[in-house]
């Protein structure tokens, strides 16, 4: 089967460090392009990591006839327009998260992408790391017993006022950059959607980001909390609690590529970790996983597992998330 072609629309960091490399090695993804206003960056980022073409407008890459696919790595603001911009030029679309600022933005990318046919779909690439497939499929078995909860933390420390991620109108801010990540994994692991949700939001005095959020979110079958703050200590943990075990996910998000990961199945019959047994997963590039998911999908026509439905509904508790933190009451999602 031959790779699909890619472009991508930005030099952003997130991509060139950590994305494109990883997607460069897989084997149904080749890059031959890049694009950015500064064509001058363009072509550094292409000559530092070996893409043929390096494009000065985003519009230029779009119209290149070689290239199927496009990974949309811009600011979140600028996500829903370029990746609609794609669509209509024909290439299918692997947009970073989030895919949108609001559930009714990202709604109007249905239309696009059943009018074009192409693929559209948000980048959450923990859903392709064996340790979360494995977690889902543990709880999915009842080795828990009944699910009750999922507990998760994910923090780091920003205080930069030039970070994208410290910038309101560009989509900043804790809930948009790793809170989003909590939420996709409950659904994940929950298989289907909280019916209402309730948060505290505390926003940077000088930014205006929202620097620490903690939020709940009801299922049918239970709950999920979570924590999330852009000026904490960086840290990151997810509990999986049900009545007859927890399954703790040690590095939840950014799963290292280098080590192994390892999750841990406990009984509960013991506090601390005595019961805990671990089990441990080679190293992987969750990246690279969801490239080749993306690209073979594309090939040989199967449907994605995380189409762009799945998309609006994680920016549906998003909105939930922030509609609560002006109400101080639960919101329906």
């Amino acid at each position: 089967m031959e790779p699909l072609k890619w472009g991508i629309i930005s030099t952003a960091k997130i991509g060139r460090e950590r994305v494109v490399p990883a997607m460069m090695k897989g084997e149904m993804t080749q890059f031959c392009a890049v694009a950015s206003r500064d064509v001058a960056a363009a072509r550094e980022y292409a000559d530092e990591l070996g893409i043929p073409k390096a494009y000065g407008s985003y519009e230029d890459l779009l119209a290149d006839p070689e290239i199927e696919a496009i990974y949309n790595p811009l600011p979140n603001n600028l996500h829903v327009q370029w990746t609609i911009n794609a669509a209509e030029a024909g290439k299918h679309v692997l947009c970073e998260k989030p895919i949108a600022m609001t559930a009714e933005e990202a709604q109007t990318l249905i239309a696009v992408r059943d009018r074009t046919g192409v693929r559209i779909e948000e980048a959450f690439m923990v859903r392709h790391h064996p340790q979360w497939i494995r977690a889902r499929d543990l709880v999915r078995q009842g080795k828990i017993g009944r699910l009750g909860t999922v507990h998760a933390v994910f923090s780091y420390m920003n205080v930069d006022p030039n970070n994208i991620r410290n910038i309101p109108e560009t989509g900043g801010g804790g809930i948009y950059d790793i809170g989003c990540y909590p939420i996709v994994v409950s659904r994940f692991i929950f298989g289907n959607e909280p019916t209402r949700a309730v948060s505290l939001v505390e926003r940077d005095p000088e930014m205006k980001t929202d620097r620490l959020a903690s939020a709940m979110l009801d299922f049918p079958e239970g709950q999920a909390t979570f924590t999330c703050s852009t000026q904490l200590a960086k840290y990151q943990r997810v509990q999986i609690l049900g009545t007859e075990g927890r399954i703790e996910v040690q590095i939840p998000y950014n799963a290292p590529d280098d080590v192994p990961c390892r999750i841990f199945l406990d009984s509960g019959i013991e506090l601390g970790d005595v019961t805990a047994v671990a089990e441990d997963f080679d190293p992987v590039n969750q990246y690279t996983l969801q490239g080749d998911v993306f690209s073979r999908g594309v090939r040989d026509g199967t449907p994605p597992e995380f189409p762009l439905e799945d998309a609006i509904k994680n920016m549906r508790v998003i909105d939930a998330i922030f509609r609560s933190a002006e109400t101080k009451a639960w919101e329906k999602v």
